[in-house]
């Protein structure tokens, strides 16, 4: 198989769906000899805020000498960046390669068991641990699990660090429509002994939580209770144990992500204290301010000032607007929207309504993408209108500001035209 035919491999398992469970992934795991028991790995759950936590811990990681592995979803630009060394995306060849061993292991799923056939996100997960586990080791892989936590396949490795950065209602016709339902499905990775830093904020999910890790005789590190973010605006201080790391200013802006760089920090904070990691402070501290994040309030050009971010439930798009608003009070937002089904549009659509100049509505070519008329139908913004040519209204775009939002993978679509 050469590049191409490996990837319509990986992404033809698209069809067979989510299938919570880890059944399967440690039925091929063990055939493949546990690669997974291999690696020193943390764990990056949560419903919003994943994707740039690992950033943060991962820089930080390399710029105090440690070679750092990355599994991150979904893919921005390229998909091999989902697995990554060092920043870097893995090389076609090794996606062949990687492919070349799962592939025969999941046709021997299907033939030899009643479990089911492994799905996109299985076998992509597969690859990320035979790659760690087996063909190229590395001091760190920090994982981000993909939907869920207790019932996701990347829920099969033991942590040395867990991190839970939210929980909020997404994906809520699979894991549950209240947050204690969705809190009993995240508390899954909670390990016994395994230290877990969290920044829970809704009440009964926290309570959950807590009681979890009780039982679980786990060390909490508890967001507003072991340690402290005080925002002054454009700067913050994190207070932890004896440490107390002022003035930390971010070039990604936004409150949520002073709570993400801290919750990465107190992670790091923790590895030291207990000998797991030998570092330089200023170091982390420089690494972490000056991390971006792909597709995260991104700014991808000046004049005029087009910003990209991957908002795809009602949290992140609460957060998105708070932030629109704190620091471009004074633009015209204009917003182009799309979205993929199963999100609560409603709620997305009445915040950005509130700061939309003009309300623009898109579809992408991505299976689960909502048809235009669908989202339009839904926004009650006196100024809205259809965009059928998203890359075209893109390049001739001359208001103050546009907001592109709604999903990742609509970003990643529109990231991938701006390329080309």
């Amino acid at each position: 198989m050469d590049y191409l035919e490996s990837l319509y491999w990986i992404h033809e398992r698209y069809k067979f769906g989510i299938k919570p469970g880890i059944k399967r992934m440690e039925w091929m795991l063990e055939r493949l000899g546990n690669p997974e028991k291999n690696i020193k790995g943390i764990h990056v759950v949560g419903t919003n805020g994943k994707g740039s936590t690992v950033s943060y811990l991962k820089n930080a990681l390399i710029k105090n000498g440690y070679e750092v592995g990355t599994f991150t979803s979904p893919y921005i630009e390229t998909f091999n960046e989902r697995i990554s060394l060092n920043g870097f995306p893995i090389t076609d060849d090794e996606i062949v390669k990687l492919v070349e061993i799962v592939k025969p292991v999941s046709e021997a799923l299907d033939e030899e068991t009643d479990l089911g056939v492994a799905t996109e996100f299985e076998i992509i997960t597969m690859m990320m641990f035979v790659y760690f586990g087996q063909i190229r080791s590395v001091d760190f892989v920090i994982i981000e699990a993909g939907l869920g936590a207790e019932n996701d396949s990347t829920n099969v490795f033991q942590p040395i660090m867990t991190i839970l950065t939210s929980i909020g209602l997404d994906h809520t016709n699979i894991l549950g429509d209240t947050y204690t339902d969705i809190a009993k499905e995240k508390s899954g990775v909670i390990k016994p002994a395994v230290p877990l830093v969290y920044a829970v904020k809704n009440e009964e999910a926290k309570a959950y939580i807590n009681a979890v890790v009780e039982e679980k005789h786990a060390k909490g590190i508890k967001l507003g209770r072991d340690f402290y973010v005080v925002s002054n605006g454009k700067d913050f201080t994190l207070r932890y144990k004896n440490y107390e790391l002022e003035n930390i200013e971010l070039k990604m802006i936004g409150k949520h992500q002073q709570e993400n760089a801290s919750i990465a920090i107190v992670t790091l904070l923790e590895m030291f204290d207990r000998g797991m990691i030998t570092i330089d402070f200023n170091k982390m501290i420089q690494a972490i301010e000056d991390t971006t994040w792909t597709g995260r309030i991104e700014k991808v050009q000046d004049e005029p000032l087009i910003i990209l971010d991957g908002a795809h439930n009602q949290e992140s798009i609460d957060v998105l607007v708070d932030t629109m608003k704190m620091y471009y009070p004074d633009r015209k937002i204009d917003v182009l929207f799309s979205a993929i089904d199963g999100k609560p549009i409603g709620k997305m659509l009445n915040r950005l309504e509130s700061i939309a100049n003009t309300f623009y509505v898109t579809t992408f070519d991505f299976p689960k993408a909502l048809p235009m008329d669908t989202i339009y139908e839904s926004v009650e913004h006196a100024n809205k209108v259809k965009v059928k040519d998203y890359d075209t209204f893109i390049k001739s775009f001359d208001g103050d500001l546009l907001l592109i939002t709604g999903s990742l993978y609509f970003i990643s679509a529109v990231k991938e035209k701006m390329r080309k």
